[in-house]
């Protein structure tokens, strides 16, 4: 019979030598994305050096660099299903003071879209105090949307009453 042939032992060095290039390769990639060298922006950016310890231009300014928008008192009838019969909600937009004015301006289509937004919501959303950082989130951003890009920075709620 004829000897059986023995396949030839394969080498482990390149799968060594791939493994160990992957992990360096790898961590390199992690380092340059996560130290901003790549896709990191400006350095000179405001955010980028306040975030990260700086002394850029956010540094210097500090936080009196805001303006406050009020938003007036609003009352808003709530449906006969529930059991207060309304809410009172009255808040301030915090905003880059170069475009307090241009808010402002804007103000009436603020108050139409936060009543209308304030209406829909449903009455045991309303009366559940946890969800009151959603319904802040979901008006900051419809205010957002009609203020425009960049201008409106938080919503800050003054008052929320059922009654």
């Amino acid at each position: 019979m004829a000897e059986a042939e023995e396949p030839a032992k394969s080498s482990k060095k390149p799968l060594i030598i791939g493994a160990a290039l992957a992990l360096v390769l790898g961590g390199g990639a992690f380092f340059a994305l996560y130290s901003g060298l790549i896709l990191g922006g400006d350095p000179t950016d405001e955010t980028a050096a306040g975030a990260h310890g700086g002394h850029g231009k956010a540094a210097e300014s500090g936080p009196l660099d805001v303006a406050f928008v009020p938003i007036e008192k609003m009352i808003i009838s709530l449906g006969p299903e529930s059991a207060s019969r309304h809410l009172r909600f009255e808040a301030q937009l915090e905003v880059t003071p170069a475009y307090q004015e241009d808010v402002t301006l804007l103000m009436p289509r603020v108050l139409d879209v936060l009543n209308s937004y304030l209406r829909a919501v449903d009455m045991a959303e309303l009366e559940d105090p946890t969800t009151l950082i959603t319904l802040r989130a979901q008006m900051l951003r419809r205010v957002q949307l009609v203020t425009g890009n960049g201008r409106v920075r938080d919503l800050l709620i003054t008052e929320f009453v059922l009654n």
